[in-house]
């Protein structure tokens, strides 16, 4: 699914994220038979590739798995590319709300950012799976909850929370 995430694979359906299954399968019925290489015979072999092009995107898409890990994988790319990072913070230098169970840090415009400990734990145990190496630094991007300003929460994979 690596290769499918350089191409917007909403966009090879002429679909978007918010279709429903239906919806997909119609866009793709309809792309196939366009596209079918045994329509296209003798016509330019561009014309077939988008054929395997649609193909791959269906496949992805259309199983429910699949479809929430390409979400996933499509949304942490769109948070890396559209907010522009205002600076890093360590986990540690946030506070603790015991309330409700979130780290806090103020934002300069008088907002604040916030990531729960669940949000936390569940990105520390990625980091584990990828076996990363000591010493080493991961972290979570965190938009404000008033403006457009983002921090990249860091934590050290030595140094449990």
């Amino acid at each position: 699914m690596c290769d499918a995430a350089a191409r917007d694979l909403y966009a090879v359906l002429g679909a978007s994220p918010s279709d429903s299954v239906q919806q997909l399968r119609h866009r793709y019925q309809q792309l196939a038979l366009q596209y079918h290489p045994d329509r296209l015979r003798g016509q330019r072999s561009s014309e077939g590739s988008r054929f395997v092009e649609v193909e791959a995107a269906w496949r992805v898409l259309s199983d429910q798995n699949t479809r929430r890990q390409y979400d996933l994988q499509r949304r942490a790319q769109e948070l890396k590319q559209d907010w522009p990072v205002d600076s890093a913070v360590y986990l540690e230098d946030m506070t603790w709300d015991q309330e409700e169970c979130v780290y806090t840090y103020c934002c300069r415009c008088g907002g604040g950012f916030s990531i729960s400990e669940e949000e936390t734990r569940k990105s520390q145990q990625e980091d584990e799976e990828e076996e990363a190496k000591a010493g080493q630094h991961r972290g979570v991007l965190v938009c404000c909850d008033t403006c457009s300003l983002t921090v990249y929460v860091t934590w050290s994979l030595n140094g449990k929370t």
